[in-house]
């Protein structure tokens, strides 16, 4: 093995030691804020579905089928409440594992990548906390058939509302696509603009895969789907008219 070969296996193996210690730093860094918010997991499961329990009528209450979903359920309710803090670390501890390759003016972009990322994801989920729970979770129960006791489970409300959670948190993440999109030079946004039509009906679809099939939840996630898009376009306009005065600031 040359001299060359060695050192290419050393870096590797370098590279590869260095994930390794920031992945564990990541686990760790979820492990140490799980622990510390297991004491409150029964007030932040209370917290989360409040606004179904405000919803539900006089004199009824959630219920627990299973005979260990009341530890279950806030458990692992928890568990994603300590990922969804330490998002910022872990994003972190990627952005310092990949940005040594990477040029000035990509970390220019990149760095505010990173924060707008972490910053939308937490906004489709307050979004959906915030706002969408509070309407669609008195929807379901005003429509309930009469006569019929609305008494949920509450492994099936943590399913809904971890599924509603991601989903908007997820989709949120649009204008990052779209700007990324516009920045290597895949799409230009004026195309993009002129596919209007076929995004919105695109962000319907998203909505009805991606969550509960009714209409109501579904538009509440294809309209804010719509504006962020709109919004990346307006940032990838701004990025491309930097890069065109850089270009003409080097000729």
């Amino acid at each position: 093995m040359t001299s060359a070969e060695e050192e290419k296996e050393l870096t590797l193996i370098d590279h590869l030691i260095e994930l390794r210690d920031r992945i564990l730093k990541c686990i760790i860094a979820v492990i140490v804020i799980f622990l510390m918010l297991f004491y409150f997991a029964n007030d932040i499961y209370t917290y989360v579905v409040s606004p179904l329990i405000d919803a539900l009528p006089e004199g009824t209450s959630m219920i627990a089928i299973d005979p260990t979903s009341p530890f279950f359920a806030p458990f692992k309710l928890t568990f994603y409440v300590a990922f969804l803090i330490a998002a910022p670390y872990v994003l972190y501890q990627i952005w310092s594992f990949i940005a040594p390759g990477l040029y000035k003016n990509e970390k220019s972009v990149a760095i505010p990548l990173f924060i707008s990322s972490v910053l939308l994801f937490y906004g489709g989920v307050a979004f959906a906390r915030f706002v969408l729970f509070r309407f669609v979770f008195a929807f379901f129960i005003s429509v309930a058939p009469e006569g019929i006791t609305v008494a949920p489970d509450i492994n099936s409300v943590l399913s809904f509302s971890l599924t509603i959670f991601l989903a908007f948190g997820f989709a949120f993440e649009v204008p990052i696509a779209v700007f990324i999109l516009i920045w290597v030079g895949i799409a230009e946004p004026d195309s993009l603009a002129e596919k209007r039509p076929y995004v919105i009906v695109g962000c319907f679809v998203l909505g009805m895969l991606l969550t509960p099939a009714d209409p109501f939840t579904q538009t509440m996630l294809a309209i804010p789907m719509w504006i962020l898009f709109e919004a990346g376009i307006v940032a990838g306009r701004m990025i491309k008219k930097k890069q065109a005065r850089e270009e003409q600031a080097e000729e």
